[in-house]
């Protein structure tokens, strides 16, 4: 089965192929030659999620998936939410997004925050959302060189490092964006 994925980020694409089954051609926006960015205007992650694999489907009418990530600190009342990747400006880096964060944060004990994937398969035609959620909380500094995004200061519960600690298979088996595509896959496999 053929499937796009909604994303220009090269981190996801490559995530994403290591957590979905083999037996799905998974494409990226740059392979099928999409260079556009598509504005995320919805308040919620879910409305991104939709967005993102909408605009490509009214496109090309091909089966995809997308997907969107906040990550919400309970301190910052759910920020940076759905801003989480434009949390320091419009095109903010990572490291700068962090940095902000952990300013925001400086001198607070409590640090419980949570990871929140939601991916949105649309196959021919009919619109499925998968949610994945892992509880953390924000470290004092960054940890690791792994991974991207808030990984260096994302420490799930259980654990004693973080995601950017981890390697890649580690991270992937317990990751939100794992947990959200694990249910997409199942349901694909149900479809297929």
């Amino acid at each position: 089965m053929n499937l796009i994925f909604a994303s220009q980020n090269h981190n996801k694409v490559k995530e994403l192929k290591s957590i979905l089954p083999s037996n799905l051609m998974i494409q990226s926006l740059s392979d099928i030659g999409f260079d556009k960015d598509i504005a995320e205007t919805s308040l919620t992650i879910e409305g991104n999620s939709l967005l993102k694999a909408q605009t490509v489907y009214d496109k090309y009418k091909i089966n995809c998936l997308s997907d969107d990530t906040g990550l919400e600190v309970d301190f910052l009342n759910g920020e940076p939410g759905v801003l989480s990747a434009r949390y320091a400006g419009e095109n903010a880096s990572s490291k700068e997004n962090i940095i902000k964060l952990l300013n925001r944060l400086d001198g607070v004990n409590v640090r419980s925050a949570r990871f929140k994937t939601v991916v949105t398969l649309i196959f021919e035609g009919n619109v499925y959302q998968f949610e994945g959620i892992v509880e953390g909380e924000i470290a004092i500094k960054e940890m690791g060189l792994n991974g991207f995004g808030y990984d260096p200061v994302f420490v799930p519960k259980g654990s004693k490092v973080s995601f950017a600690q981890m390697s890649t298979s580690k991270k992937n088996q317990m990751s939100h964006r794992y947990l959200a595509l694990k249910k997409a896959s199942d349901f694909i496999d149900r479809l297929v």
